[in-house]
Formats: C-alpha cells, structure tokens, sequence
C-alpha cells in the first residue's frame, strides 16, 4: 500500500475547480460535454497530504475510468540537464570536424601509431588488403554474375518459410 509522508501538520486548501469542454467518444460518435478539471497541487505539503492508495485500487480505478487525471512527479533539474545533452552532442560534433582534429585522427591511425598494438603484426602481414585510396563511387556493373554449378543428380537446397506437402517435394 502506498503511504503519504507529511512534514508536518498541513492545511487542506480547496482545490480550484475549471469547466472545460471536451470532445469525447461516445456510442453515437463524438460529443462535446462539459467537464471539471481541479487544478494540481503546486506545493510539497499539499502533495503529501493526498490520500494514500494500493497499487490494485489504482490499477482498477484506471480501467474502471473512475480516475481521470494523474500527476507525474519529475526532476525540473534532470529534465533540464537532459535536454542541453543533444546540443552538447551537436558542439562536440562541430569540434570533431574541424580540420586539426582530421588531422590528429588521421594520425592517430598511421602504421607509427599501431606499433604499440598486439594485432600490429597481423595488420602488417594483411596491409594489402584494403585499398590505398578509397574509391568515390562503386566499381561499375560488368555483367557478371555468379553461379554455383552442382553435380549432377544433386537436389537445391531451398528454405523456405513454411513446409511443402509430400507430392510438392517429389
């Protein structure tokens, strides 16, 4: 069972109430009708003097629709250093494209630099295998595709996604 904490004694304040107009779904379409909505507790005090409730009442009140509204306490600060993280990602991103930090990444990845690695042998016996210079563009179609000839009297290996009736694998 949930349980409501108070610092201390706390007057109960009459929340306000605002009638607003609402488009619902009903049965014969949607509807307009008038509902009041009480305001939110904006203090600690009030907050903490709300009425305590279990989980399964909670639970059975939202699916019953006796509770309407529900108020989601968060961290202002925590929001507020989450969202200057993307912009900080986009600064850093700025920073990276200058040309001394290509510079110093290209550096970082010479032959010089991968002496100190245990793979720096392995990479040094395989240094053919990439190109030297990167192409700009794909290598040009040249009409040649490949096939796998199999012995003859050997059947294809197919998967497929559901299986085949006895008359349709013979």
């Amino acid at each position: 069972m949930l349980q409501a904490v108070s610092a201390g004694p706390t007057q109960r304040l009459q929340p306000t109430v605002e009638t607003l107009s609402v488009l619902t779904r009903t049965d014969t379409g949607l509807q307009y009708r008038k509902m009041g909505l009480e305001s939110l507790p904006k203090l600690a005090s009030e907050l903490t003097s709300l009425p305590a409730m279990s989980w399964r009442r909670f639970a059975r009140g939202l699916t019953d629709g006796r509770i309407e509204q529900i108020c989601i306490l968060s961290d202002v600060e925590g929001m507020e250093y989450r969202a200057e993280e993307p912009m900080q990602l986009v600064t850093e991103g700025a920073v990276a494209l200058s040309a001394e930090s290509k510079k110093e990444r290209f550096d970082e990845q010479s032959w010089d630099s991968l002496k100190s690695s245990p793979l720096y042998d392995v990479l040094r016996e395989y240094k053919d295998v990439p190109p030297d210079d990167i192409p700009a563009e794909l290598p040009h179609d040249k009409g040649v595709q490949q096939e796998i000839d199999l012995v003859p009297g050997t059947k294809y290996c197919v998967t497929r996604l559901w299986p085949l009736s006895r008359e349709q694998v013979r």
